[in-house]
């Protein structure tokens, strides 16, 4: 490789990394800010929290910060057990990504009823009437039906009986169509009316599973995009390490001392 050859190769992976740190940074911040202030979350999925936006956001976040430290500091400083580092975890997450991406949609019909259960399980026990915080339960529910149209997980029976009111057959006010929003009356809430035609009705699972359907080009995209930035670390990462102090005698492929 030619001396300018190799500076261009170290210079972009260099810059790309830099990128990625902010990014990952960037990530990290919003996952700690849902962790602290959308407490609601933590009960949408009681038994997997981990499953959040917050979890995955500070995962992605973590994982990104410390790929791109390894991969900016290894190029910089020309350190090669950064570089096979870099290299290695590159690799490892390109496996687990295949891997979960094969599970997933392998099992996709069981995870798609694991996931409606916990919905249905978190709706049931864990939404508290009492808690109106901007970041409560009762908040989340009530903006995502009233801006995905929807009602309850599979639909609006699944407010029936929920421990919020035990016994009684009502949904929340966020379920109501905006006539019957319109017409209800402080001593008839619409919610409280029992005519299931005045409630939205299907339920949101539904209507986000359709709303994700219809933008699996983004998702392709995406998942090319990224496929490109790690295939491109790969071949950076290897390329650098075997070129850092590796002496041959052949002109075009050479040794550039960090301090030349």
């Amino acid at each position: 490789m030619s001396k300018s050859g190799y500076t261009c190769v170290r210079y972009v992976f260099c810059w790309l990394n830099v990128i990625l740190w902010i990014t990952g940074c960037g990530i990290l911040g919003v996952g700690l800010w849902l962790r602290i202030a959308y407490e609601g979350y933590a009960t949408l999925l009681p038994e997997y929290a981990l499953l959040g936006a917050d979890s995955l956001a500070i995962a992605v976040g973590t994982i990104g910060f410390i790929l791109a430290f390894c991969g900016c500091c290894g190029s910089w400083f020309q350190s090669r057990w950064m570089l096979i580092t870099y290299f290695s975890l590159v690799v490892f997450i390109f496996v687990a990504e295949f891997l979960m991406g094969s599970l997933a949609f392998v099992f996709r019909e069981r995870l798609s009823h694991v996931l409606q259960q916990e919905l249905q399980h978190g709706l049931q026990h864990h939404y508290n009437i009492t808690a109106h915080g901007p970041y409560s339960l009762v908040t989340i529910w009530d903006q995502l039906q009233e801006e995905v149209h929807c009602c309850g997980v599979k639909n609006y029976e699944d407010w029936y009986g929920i421990d919020a009111w035990l016994n009684e057959r009502w949904v929340p006010e966020s379920c109501c169509l905006p006539a019957a929003y319109v017409n209800q009356t402080e001593e008839n809430p619409c919610g409280h009316s029992k005519n299931n035609e005045d409630w939205y009705p299907k339920g949101c699972f539904e209507q986000i599973q359709m709303w994700f359907i219809q933008r699996l080009h983004i998702v392709g995209v995406v998942g090319l995009v990224v496929a490109f930035v790690q295939l491109f670390g790969l071949i950076s990462s290897m390329l650098l390490f075997c070129t850092v102090k590796h002496k041959r005698s052949s002109y075009t492929y050479q040794s550039y001392e960090p301090n030349a």
